[in-house]
């Protein structure tokens, strides 16, 4: 009866609240650890006499020290000038484990334009922090399971738009990831022709049978032009045809109805929120039906605590959450956010047409470990390590580290 008389408001608030107790009452047993300093630089690994065109050899790194001799390490910088004036000021000296309460100073101080510049920061903590506790990041944030189906986004080299990418060259890879044991593929639905894009997907799909799961990246703001209402159905019609398996944000990402009404009309899934950078961003897409499945950046949106909080609040709106994703060791607190989230399936893993482990392949100079994840039949597990879940070799990061 007392939760009858809640309204929708106080029923979300509380229950997001009760979601996240449970890690907040963990870090609050351990010991005061305070932060001694945050540095942030470049690291760039040789690429050798034949370097593969498709790999990365280049990172950003953010590390957070601590007086407890514990260093968490991200591997996403910080802009020099947020260091600078905000990071170092502010939290050198201050408690470790109060992530929630330096983003919410961050907003007020820099409002939402410093959000994604401290994420490198957030994920450096939440390394220390798991390795203060002596867990994985997952699992002091509910480990709601140990791996995450991939799914691979793959830009091809060419124009941005791909519309100089034959069908057949998208289809061959399609074919590749399937053979490698990978269960989906997203291409972007950029072509000028909208409806080539369709096409696209009708020849992927003859390539990989009927089982393989075929994404779409429209993502409005970055093509350069939003579909109207009528491209955007006919489109979706054509990808219903080949069984497509969503479409990202046919819509200008601040149009709350335009995607809800296109995804009461057809089949296929509706999904967005990559740029989203609040929980109240997210909260508007779910109370106006926006999209099917949202998809906070782990990065974009301030980082692993704020993700965790968009997946409670989604998942009280039935709604799944699957984070936008990123590449290579930049992957490690994705990882663990999307490991901790009962309503995410999916780990997106974005670069170039080859496969995770030959991207990511250079970065093993950085690492005691052959590889920096392992991948099993499609999966991505979560590493039995404490922290991010990264075993770094420190006099590799040192022989590679640029200003």
């Amino acid at each position: 009866m007392i939760a009858l008389m809640l309204s929708r408001r106080s029923f979300l608030s509380s229950a997001t609240a009760a979601a996240l107790a449970a890690p907040l009452e963990l870090l609050a047993a351990q010991p005061k650890v305070k932060i001694t300093d945050v540095e942030s630089f470049a690291v760039r690994i040789p690429p050798g006499p034949n370097p593969d065109p498709h790999a990365d050899y280049n990172y950003g790194v953010t590390r957070v020290r601590t007086d407890a001799g514990v260093t968490g390490t991200s591997f996403i910088g910080c802009p020099p000038d947020m260091l600078r004036n905000w990071v170092k000021p502010t939290l050198v000296g201050d408690d470790l484990f109060a992530v929630d309460r330096h983003l919410k100073r961050l907003q007020m101080q820099r409002g939402e334009s410093g959000v994604q510049a401290w994420s490198g920061v957030e994920h450096a903590m939440w390394d220390a922090i798991g390795k203060v506790a002596g867990q994985p990041v997952a699992r002091i944030l509910g480990a709601a399971r140990d791996r995450l189906r991939i799914y691979r986004t793959c830009v091809f080299p060419g124009k941005q738009d791909q519309s100089d990418v034959p069908y057949e060259r998208q289809a061959e890879y399609a074919a590749r990831l399937k053979n490698a044991g990978y269960h989906a593929m997203k291409i972007r639905a950029w072509r000028p022709r909208p409806m080539d894009d369709a096409d696209a997907v009708g020849v992927i799909r003859k390539a990989v049978g009927p089982v393989f799961k075929i994404m779409l990246d429209r993502t409005a703001v970055r093509p350069g032009w939003v579909w109207d209402y009528k491209t955007a159905r006919d489109v979706c019609r054509g990808l219903e045809k080949h069984n497509a398996y969503w479409l990202e944000e046919p819509f200008d990402g601040n149009d709350l109805e335009s995607p809800a009404r296109l995804a009461a009309e057809i089949d296929m899934y509706i999904t967005g929120g990559e740029l989203g950078k609040t929980v109240f961003h997210f909260n508007n897409f779910l109370k106006n039906k926006t999209y099917d499945i949202v998809q906070p950046d782990t990065r974009i949106c301030g980082g692993i605590w704020i993700a965790k909080k968009i997946s409670v609040l989604a998942e009280s709106y039935g709604v799944p959450c699957i984070q936008h994703g990123t590449s290579s060791l930049m992957l490690a607190g994705y990882i663990q956010a999307g490991c901790a989230m009962q309503n995410c399936e999916w780990q997106e893993i974005i670069g170039d047409p080859n496969l995770p482990n030959e991207q990511w392949a250079p970065a093993t100079k950085l690492l005691k470990t052959p590889q920096p994840w392992k991948i099993e039949n499609g999966y991505i597990l979560l590493p039995d390590l404490p922290g991010l879940g990264l075993d770094l070799n420190e006099d590799a990061i040192k022989e590679f580290r640029r200003a």
